[in-house]
Order: C-alpha cells, then sequence, then structure tokens
C-alpha cells in the first residue's frame, strides 16, 4: 500500500520566468527565502544540471535531520529535487510564464517509509509543512520582484 502524498502550492510573481528560475536555483538568493531553520548546502560545487547533489539540513539542535537530494530533471523553468532520507520523493518547481510575470507551481510529492515517523508527521508537522511552503512562495515572490529593480 502506498503513502505518497503530495502538497502543491502555486504563486503569481510580477518578475519574468528567467528571474523566478534564478531564484531557486541561486544557492545564495535560495537561502533568502527557504525556511530560516532550513539551510541548503551543495555535496560538491553548487550546480543545478542533472545529476548535482545537495543536502537539505534543518537546523534542529542536537538531531538537525538531514535530506540528500539529486537533480532529476532540469530544463529551462524547471527544475525537480529527488529527496532520499526521512522522505523519499520529490520537489518539483515549474515556472509559466504568465503576461505579465511568472506563475510558479512548486508540488512535494513524498513518502514516508517509517510509519512511526510517518504517522508522527501526518499528525503534527503536515499542516505545519503546507502552511510553510505557503511562506517559502510569498518570501520567493519578495525576493524575485525586488530582482527586478
Amino acid at each position: 500500500m502506498s503513502h505518497r502524498q503530495v502538497f502543491e502550492q502555486s504563486i503569481e510573481i510580477r518578475a519574468s520566468a528567467s528571474v523566478v528560475e534564478r531564484c531557486i536555483t541561486d544557492n545564495v538568493l535560495m537561502h533568502k527565502w527557504l525556511n530560516p531553520v532550513l539551510r541548503c548546502e551543495p555535496v560538491g560545487n553548487w550546480d543545478t544540471n542533472v545529476g548535482s547533489r545537495s543536502r537539505f539540513i534543518i537546523q534542529i539542535p542536537i538531531l538537525q535531520p538531514t535530506l540528500d537530494s539529486i537533480v532529476l530533471e532540469r530544463e529551462p523553468g524547471l527544475i525537480v529535487w529527488g529527496f532520499e532520507g526521512f522522505f523519499q520523493g520529490c520537489d518539483r518547481w515549474q515556472c509559466q510564464p504568465l503576461e505579465p510575470g511568472t506563475r510558479l507551481v512548486n508540488r512535494f510529492e513524498f513518502e514516508i517509509p517509517n510509519p512511526l515517523i510517518r504517522f508522527g508527521f501526518n499528525r503534527f508537522a503536515a499542516p505545519w509543512t503546507r502552511r510553510d511552503m505557503e511562506a517559502q512562495l510569498r518570501r520567493l515572490k519578495q525576493v524575485a520582484e525586488a530582482q527586478n529593480y
């Protein structure tokens, strides 16, 4: 039985798709909109080409749970990170050009293999995760729209 879950959010941004994409793929800009307790570190040099690796670290004292990620798909306006760790799945970011601006769609599709962790996540963290994804998109919108000036 699959325990796959999908959280999908979108937002309209008054910036070109290339500016929005740069906010998602540039490590410095990324840290301006990521949740402050989340840190993304490259494994080797920072890159967003297919096969590039990074590590997302949740900065909780002592524990610091980590998700190892690899870029699974990459084309203009699209990046998909695959995750392994306490979550297994992918985080898809797609820029859809609009007049004027861009619709950014973020789809987090995942499974939590450990039944105890899955129960705890669904019981306590799932609503927070959804709200955090929405907040991240609002912060990303601010960063992208500020790049236009």
